[in-house]
């Protein structure tokens, strides 16, 4: 063969030879440097804010024209962004509005949805009965804005935002989801972030409140009360409390052992295994009795689910393990608040949200409509402080839904979570593909477990687990839509075949 010169010239670009191949680490790390330099000069003689304004343009501007043009990219942005945007807090002033960059990104995130649908309309992936009732959920909230009780109109404006975007993500995950590895990425990425968040609970605990957190902590005496229980500083992790961090952990788990049962290697079997371990032991720390009971009842489901040899005998076993935690004698504070949460009637927080609870009833049942967006919680005491409503602790998600939309509002959550259920389950039996069968099982465990966790706390108020909730729903949706397309594809293989 002749000896051509052609062939070893590199003709690429300058920037791909940079940033490719062997130079591609030197001309990255070189980059970040000089970056870094550049920020820190900004600093220096500018001013923080200034330095802030030269890191938003360099990360913002990329983040905000991938989240509109690249859907994937954006919805990856905003499940890991939401695990991370209550720990900035700790290190902003406070009344820095973080929370903030959690609405433009859903806002970005919609707007890349309406952009996707004006070139490639696609409304039919919403005819189902999960998205009817979204609708409905997000138009009653809507309409409350009538509502002839509501003491602040102020309140709705402030509660209506952050509802109504949040459920319309269900819309964006449903439409923009449209492939099963992407699905898979996005389980990777929530176990690892749980993972860590595990990892950082397990440091608190040990370590104690760092410095930054003290600080925050002591912004606001009601939040450190409520952070002291017998004895003992309830760990939140990276999360705004220990509520969200234990139904974090917890609901976590009931996804790694619904996805113990696919068809996997011993290896990943034993990792998953291992995770839920991680994230059991360290929702201890957080004090959240509520938490507790969740992975057992996710495993009652499973096992009325599958009702195998195989998983009666796994159930049985790991139910012994409860048990025996349960009843076991101890001297360990931790394990002695696991054991309260088995036995509600002498836990004292349990009994105060049943007398509130019944305080609350009859006006629950003399106002179908409810009290209005807002009416209890930080908002009311904001713009209403002298309703009687604003200083009322609603706690469960359920008794919050019916004080502030009554019980129309009530019965149109749990119809919308009821179908969700059964519409899970119904994939659950009829997906063929072994691999999406197991996620939609792990979507239906998620949701079972949001579902009680929202009788004692709020459960789907705070980042990431509203995300979570809607993220699961639609995926429900999204796994059976990816098998009918697989099932065609492979029907129209054998017919060509033949």
């Amino acid at each position: 063969m002749a000896f051509s010169r052609d062939r070893y010239i590199d003709d690429r670009p300058l920037l791909k030879k940079l940033f490719s191949g062997k130079f591609a680490g030197f001309s990255l790390l070189a980059l970040g440097l000089l970056g870094a330099f550049f920020i820190s000069y900004v600093i220096y003689y500018y001013g923080f804010v200034a330095g802030l304004l030269v890191v938003v343009g360099i990360v913002g501007l990329p983040i905000v024209i991938g989240t509109v043009g690249y859907p994937k990219f954006g919805i990856t942005v905003l499940f890991i962004w939401a695990y991370w945007v209550n720990f900035l807090g700790n290190f902003t002033p406070a009344g820095t509005p973080v929370g903030t960059s959690m609405d433009i990104l859903q806002y970005l995130l919609l707007l890349g949805f309406l952009i996707s649908q004006k070139i490639k309309p696609n409304w039919k992936v919403f005819a189902n009965p999960i998205s009817y009732l979204m609708l409905a959920w997000i138009s009653y909230n809507i309409l409350q804005v009538l509502n002839p009780v509501a003491a602040s109109k102020l309140a709705w404006v402030y509660t209506v935002r952050t509802v109504a975007i949040i459920v319309l993500m269900y819309f964006v995950f449903e439409y923009q989801i449209n492939d099963f590895q992407f699905v898979k990425r996005l389980v990777k990425i929530w176990l690892t972030l749980t993972a860590v968040a595990a990892v950082y609970g397990y440091a608190q605990e040990i370590n104690g409140y760092f410095p930054y957190e003290w600080a925050v902590l002591r912004r606001n005496p009601l939040t450190m009360h409520l952070n002291f229980q017998a004895g003992h500083w309830r760990k939140f992790s990276i999360f705004s409390d220990p509520v969200v961090f234990a139904y974090n952990m917890a609901i976590t788990s009931a996804l790694c052992l619904a996805m113990l049962f696919g068809k996997r290697s011993i290896r990943k079997k034993f990792v998953l295994a291992g995770l839920i371990v991680v994230y059991m032991y360290s929702m201890l720390f957080s004090g959240t009795r509520a938490g507790y009971v969740l992975l057992p009842a996710c495993l009652v489901m499973l096992v009325v689910l599958y009702f195998n040899t195989r998983v009666l005998v796994i159930g049985s076993f790991v139910g012994m393990i409860f048990i025996f935690m349960i009843f076991v004698p101890t001297s360990n504070g931790t394990i002695k608040r696991f054991q309260s949460a088995f036995r509600p009637t002498e836990d004292a927080s349990f009994n105060e949200r049943a007398k509130n609870q019944a305080f609350i009833k009859p006006y629950i049942q003399s106002h179908p409509f409810g009290a209005g967006l807002g009416a209890v919680g930080i908002w009311g005491q904001r713009f209403a402080p002298n309703s009687p409503l604003s200083k009322f602790p609603p706690d469960s998600s359920y008794v919050r839904i019916a004080v502030e939309l009554g019980s129309v509002g009530l019965l149109l959550f749990c119809t919308l979570i009821f179908v969700a259920l059964k519409t899970g389950i119904n994939n659950f039996f009829l997906i063929k593909d072994p691999e999406l069968k197991n996620y939609t099982l792990g979507m239906v465990m998620v949701i079972f477990a949001f579902a009680i966790a929202s009788y004692p706390q709020q459960s789907i108020v705070q980042f990431p687990s509203n995300i979570i909730f809607y993220l699961s729903i639609a995926l429900i949706n999204v796994l059976k839509r990816l098998d009918d397309e697989k099932q065609i594809a492979e029907k129209s293989v054998k017919r060509i075949e033949s």
